[in-house]
């Protein structure tokens, strides 16, 4: 019987970090910082249903969304877990309007930090999987002094580091360093994360795509084009696809990263700009797919190319399998020249 690896995410790190010369251990402390906070909101996830923490502040957020109270929750775990380990120079949330900055009685490191502290909230009380994602980026502005908003706005092929986690019916852990994409599986048992899906690579093409149907009619005359060329049938491409959404990004990210699939949350008539968040979404997300042999775009360009004009900036999203991501921009790109 073939015996299986025990890899924690703390070995796994080290062994990474071994591999670059000049390497100082920082990250690795830092994605060890992100990994207790993980588990910690793992806990009162799990524990939701029975604590007085499900339900709405009665608050909103900076993007003007009800507030729930375990978004507040996992905010606050990230911010107390990682601002005084000395590895951050500044950080930034969805849910906070400004840069969050590391108080002066901190040691200030060279390493920014954007999260989403709980991708898919709206989902909690209905017990659908969601997620933490975040983002890790070294500073430009100079060393000792806090971090600025420069910091926090740049391209996402800036990124060192990227994951995220989601809370399912196990909880997982998902990232990248820039040196393939690594999942491991939180063991309840000595709280633990330990190595379940290593050097993650998602399949060139799908039979799997996932967007909210219901907004058809505000969609771009491409994308339209592109759905229903999906749900057509034709064995020689293996279609029709099948769609998949669970209404969670960080779920249905997930579930394509491992089979294969598209997820799209286009711009439309009403949400000209996207509606998914640059710096916290997007880009970590485009980080992880890429190093797993996927694609990311916004219809036109590579995700991680955008320059970012502002900290909450909103995108259009196509990413997952590469082929079909290139094929709907194949499709956006053809419709627009028609109708020029």
């Amino acid at each position: 019987m073939e015996q299986t690896q025990f890899m924690t995410l703390a070995r796994h790190i080290i062994e990474e970090q071994s591999k670059y010369p000049g390497a100082t251990g920082e990250l690795s402390k830092l994605l060890h910082d992100l990994s207790l906070a993980a588990k910690v909101i793992s806990l009162e996830v799990n524990k939701a249903g029975l604590a007085d923490i499900i339900g709405f502040t009665g608050d909103n957020n900076v993007h003007g969304e009800q507030v729930k109270k375990l978004d507040v929750f996992a905010h606050d775990m990230m911010v107390r877990a990682m601002e005084h380990g000395g590895h951050l120079s500044v950080m930034a949330s969805e849910e906070e309007e400004d840069i969050i900055r590391i108080p002066n009685k901190f040691k200030i490191g060279k390493y920014v930090l954007l999260f989403d502290p709980l991708d898919g909230s709206s989902n909690i009380d209905a017990n659908v999987s969601i997620g933490t994602i975040f983002s890790i980026y070294r500073r430009v502005s100079p060393d000792g002094s806090h971090g600025t908003m420069e910091d926090c706005t740049q391209q996402g092929i800036k990124q060192v580091a990227a994951g995220y986690v989601i809370y399912g019916s196990s909880t997982m852990l998902v990232y990248t360093a820039g040196a393939g994409t690594h999942g491991f599986t939180l063991d309840p048992a000595f709280g633990e994360f330990i190595l379940s899906h290593p050097n993650i690579q998602t399949p060139k093409k799908s039979k799997i795509y996932s967007i909210n149907e219901g907004n058809y009619l505000y969609w771009h005359p491409g994308l339209k084009k592109y759905i229903k060329y999906l749900q057509d049938e034709d064995k020689a491409s293996k279609r029709p696809y099948s769609a998949r959404y669970i209404g969670s990004m960080v779920a249905d990210i997930h579930r394509n990263l491992l089979y294969g699939g598209i997820f799209m949350y286009p711009a439309d008539s009403r949400n000209p700009d996207g509606k998914l968040r640059l710096q916290y979404e997007c880009n970590p997300m485009a980080f992880i797919v890429e190093q797993a042999g996927g694609r990311a775009s916004n219809g036109k360009q590579r995700v991680m190319e955008i320059k970012p004009e502002k900290l909450h900036q909103r995108v259009p999203i196509f990413i997952g399998s590469e082929e079909d991501v290139k094929t709907v921009e194949k499709f956006i790109a053809e419709s627009e020249v028609t109708v020029s």
